[in-house]
C-alpha cells in the first residue's frame, strides 16, 4: 500500500510539470505536445502503481485498471513522434545534408501521426485480449518480503514491446533535428527532454522482469522530472531576459522612429534638388554615353529614396504599411541594380538564381527594396581585400505558404555570440556605421510577418536567411 501510494505521488510530478509547461507556453503547439507527454508518464506511473495494491483491491479490478492506464505507455510514442513533428515544422530547421531533411519532412507528417496513432490504439486494445495480458500472478521483489501482482503477457505481447521500443529511434531524431534550431535555449532543452526520456524508456523496460518491482522505474521518473524542471526554470528564466532585452531594443528602436521623422522632412526637400538637378542636366547639353548612365543611376537611386521617404511619412501617419502581390524576382533585381555601383566597386561577383518566374509575394515593394539594398550593401563590406572568394549569391525557395530567401557572402564572417545582437539599434562593428541598418530590416520583414536570422556564419563566409509569407495574411 505505502509503495503504491509512493508510486502514484512520483506519477503526480509530471502532471504538476505539464500545468506549467501549458501556462509558460501558452497557444504554442510544442507546449501542448509536452503536456500530453507529461500526462501520458502520469497514467503510465498509476498503471505500475496499481500492481501494489495486492491486499488491498480484487485481482479482477488491478487487472482492469492495469489495462486501462497502459493507454499512458501506449500513446508515448505518437506523441513524441508528434513533437519531432512540430519541430520540423514550426522551427524550420536547417539541415546540412538537404537529402536527410527531405526523408525527415516525407516521413513525419500529419498522416503517419494518425497512422500511429492508430497502430497504437490497435496495440492497447490488444492488452484487453488474452494475446496481450492473460492475467496477473503474485511475485516476490528480490531480497525482500514484498509481493505485488505481475502481468502474464499473451503470444502478441511482443508488438507492445516494438511498439514502445520505437521511442528509441523518436529521440535521436529529436536530437538530430533540434541541431537544425536557430533558437539555443530550445535546442538545450530539446536535448536534455531526449536524455532524460531516453534514460525513463531504460527504467521503464526493466518493469518487464519478474521480481525487479516498480521502484526503479519510479527513480526514473523522479530524475526525468527533476532535471525537466530544472531545465524548464532555466528556459523560463532566459525567457525573461530574451523579454527584458526584446522591451530595451524597442525602447531604442521609438527613439529611432522620433529621430527619423524629423530627419524625412530635411531629406525631401534635397531630395527634391537632386531630383530637378538630374533631369535638368541632360536637357542642358549632351552628354557622353557614362554620363548618360550615371544620370539614370541617380535618377533611379533618388526615385527608391523618395518612394521610401513618402512610404515611412505615410506610415508615421497611418502606423500601417500598404501591401499587395508583387514578383520578388523583379525587387530582387532592381535592388541589385541600385548598389550595381558598390558591387563593381568592391570587384564583387553577384550570383542571383531565379528558381521561380514570377516568384509572387504578399509585400511593400519600396520597403522590401530597401531591405536587400541593405543587405547586399552589407555582404559587399564584409569582403575585405584579404578575402580571395568574392561573391554574393542569392537564392530562392517555396515551402508550404513561405518563401525562404537566402543571402550567402564569401566575408570574413560574424561570431556567434553577435547573431542576434547586431538587429539591436545602434550596435555596429563599422567605424562609420550607425547601427541602423539590419534593426530596419528586422522591422520591415516584422511587418510583413516574415523572419530574418544569421543562419550560418565562419571566415568563409556568412548566410541571412529571411522567411516571407507567399499569401495575403489576415489581420
Amino acid at each position: 500500500m505505502i509503495i503504491a501510494l509512493f508510486i502514484f505521488s512520483i506519477g503526480l510530478l509530471p502532471l504538476v510539470l505539464a500545468l506549467n509547461v501549458i501556462k509558460m507556453y501558452k497557444g504554442s503547439e510544442l507546449g501542448i505536445a509536452l503536456l500530453l507527454f507529461m500526462i501520458s508518464i502520469t497514467l503510465w506511473q498509476i498503471d505500475i502503481g496499481v500492481l501494489y495494491l495486492k491486499d488491498i483491491l480484487s485481482k479482477d479490478l488491478i487487472l482492469f485498471i492495469f489495462r486501462f492506464f497502459r493507454i499512458g505507455s501506449t500513446l508515448v510514442v505518437p506523441l513524441t513522434f508528434y513533437i519531432v513533428y512540430i519541430i520540423l515544422k514550426k522551427h524550420s530547421p536547417n539541415i546540412k545534408n538537404s537529402f536527410l531533411h527531405h526523408l525527415l519532412l516525407l516521413l513525419f507528417n500529419p498522416k503517419i501521426i494518425w497512422l500511429l496513432s492508430i497502430w497504437g490504439l490497435i496495440v492497447y486494445f490488444i492488452n484487453w485480449t488474452k494475446w496481450g495480458i492473460e492475467g496477473l500472478t503474485p511475485v516476490r521483489i528480490m531480497n525482500t518480503d514484498t509481493q505485488l501482482y505481475f502481468p502474464i503477457y499473451g503470444e502478441l505481447h511482443f508488438l507492445y514491446i516494438l511498439h514502445t521500443g520505437s521511442m528509441l529511434f523518436l529521440l535521436i531524431t529529436v536530437v538530430v533535428v533540434s541541431k537544425g534550431i536557430q533558437h539555443n535555449t530550445l535546442i538545450s532543452f530539446l536535448r536534455t527532454f531526449s536524455f532524460c526520456a531516453l534514460l525513463l524508456l531504460i527504467t521503464g523496460f526493466l518493469n518487464f522482469i519478474p521480481g525487479t518491482g516498480a521502484v526503479l522505474s519510479s527513480i526514473g521518473v523522479i530524475i526525468f522530472t527533476s532535471i525537466i524542471i530544472f531545465s524548464f526554470v532555466k528556459l523560463n528564466n532566459l525567457m525573461t531576459i530574451n523579454y527584458n532585452l526584446l522591451s530595451e531594443r524597442q525602447k531604442k528602436l521609438d527613439f529611432l522612429g522620433d529621430v527619423s521623422a524629423s530627419l524625412v522632412h530635411e531629406v525631401k526637400n534635397n531630395l527634391q534638388i537632386i531630383k530637378a538637378y538630374s533631369q535638368m542636366l541632360p536637357e542642358s547639353t549632351p552628354l557622353p554615353k557614362d554620363s548618360e548612365h550615371m544620370v539614370k543611376m541617380i535618377q533611379l537611386a533618388t526615385k527608391q529614396l523618395e518612394d521610401l521617404t513618402f512610404n515611412y511619412t505615410d506610415y508615421l501617419n497611418k502606423k500601417s504599411i500598404n501591401f499587395k502581390n508583387v514578383d520578388l524576382n523583379e525587387i530582387i533585381s532592381e535592388s541589385m541594380t541600385i548598389v550595381n555601383e558598390i558591387i563593381n566597386e568592391r570587384r564583387v561577383g553577384i550570383n542571383f538564381e531565379k528558381k521561380y518566374k514570377p516568384l509572387i509575394v504578399y509585400a511593400n515593394s519600396t520597403y522590401l527594396k530597401q531591405v536587400f539594398i541593405n543587405l547586399i550593401k552589407n555582404s559587399c563590406e564584409a569582403i575585405t581585400d584579404e578575402n580571395e572568394s568574392r561573391k554574393i549569391d542569392i537564392s530562392t525557395d517555396i515551402v508550404g505558404e513561405k518563401i525562404i530567401i537566402d543571402i550567402s557572402d564569401s566575408g570574413h564572417g560574424i561570431p556567434v555570440a553577435q547573431w542576434e545582437s547586431i538587429f539591436d539599434p545602434f550596435i555596429s562593428s563599422k567605424e562609420i556605421g550607425m547601427g541602423i541598418g539590419l534593426p530596419f530590416v528586422r522591422k520591415i520583414i516584422f511587418e510583413h510577418r516574415g523572419e530574418i536570422f544569421v543562419l550560418s556564419s565562419s571566415r568563409e563566409g556568412t548566410t541571412f536567411r529571411m522567411l516571407l509569407p507567399q499569401y495575403e495574411f489576415s489581420k
